[in-house]
């Protein structure tokens, strides 16, 4: 899967489907307009960009340049989930996996992975514990996106992840890991953005059109 300079995004596709769910609902009251699905391609470049992903011609003075930067985009959802309702494009088979694209990051190269048929809401989260933790023997790596759902500290996902992160951070602190959440965190080994920021872009929602 990794093949030169590359950075990826793993995140959980039903907790990121959910979130632009309820800032369209939220939005749409705030600002009496429609809102359309999030620009899945606008929505990876703004994570990426967030994440510490520079411009093709900033990495390599030249746009355009073969070695330009990869990023893999990793989705991971429920087996029996077809599609993110509120991203365009959002279907897992047909419009997104194996899929790519050009911009001005490098490329993005899609992958969607299905969780077990009948697991629990947590064994999503080996599959996405499991792809952080081989980040750390692939040596062209150097920027890895994580988000998974963290609004609810209950549900044990960032006590599954801690252990990669730390581990990342004593083994490979060259790497520059990026957690996203929807709240300001803290006490984790690696740099955190706040995910709503890339969503409200990728939606099209513009900051003159927020009020006080």
């Amino acid at each position: 899967m990794v093949n030169k300079r590359t950075s990826v995004i793993i995140a959980d596709a039903e907790y990121i489907d959910s979130v632009a769910f309820n800032l369209i609902v939220n939005f749409e009251r705030m600002i009496g307009r429609h809102i359309p699905q999030a620009d899945m391609a606008q929505w990876v470049e703004c994570i990426a960009m967030d994440g510490g992903v520079r411009r093709v011609t900033e990495c390599n003075g030249e746009l355009g340049k073969k070695e330009s930067p990869e990023c893999n985009v990793i989705l991971v959802h429920e087996k029996d989930s077809e599609e993110m309702n509120n991203f365009n494009p959002g279907k897992f088979n047909t419009e997104l996996n194996g899929q790519a694209f050009t911009g001005d990051l490098g490329e993005f190269v899609f992958s969607t992975v299905g969780a077990e048929e009948n697991a629990e809401t947590m064994q999503k989260y080996d599959i996405i514990t499991d792809v952080l933790a081989a980040m750390v023997d692939e040596p062209k790596v150097n920027n890895i996106m994580v988000i998974p759902n963290l609004d609810s500290r209950d549900n044990g996902v960032l006590d599954r992840l801690m252990p990669v992160l730390r581990h990342i951070d004593r083994a490979c602190p060259e790497k520059r890991v990026t957690l996203f959440a929807m709240q300001p965190l803290s006490g984790v080994p690696c740099r955190t953005e706040i995910l709503g920021y890339s969503l409200m872009a990728a939606l099209g929602i513009r900051a003159d059109e927020i009020k006080e």
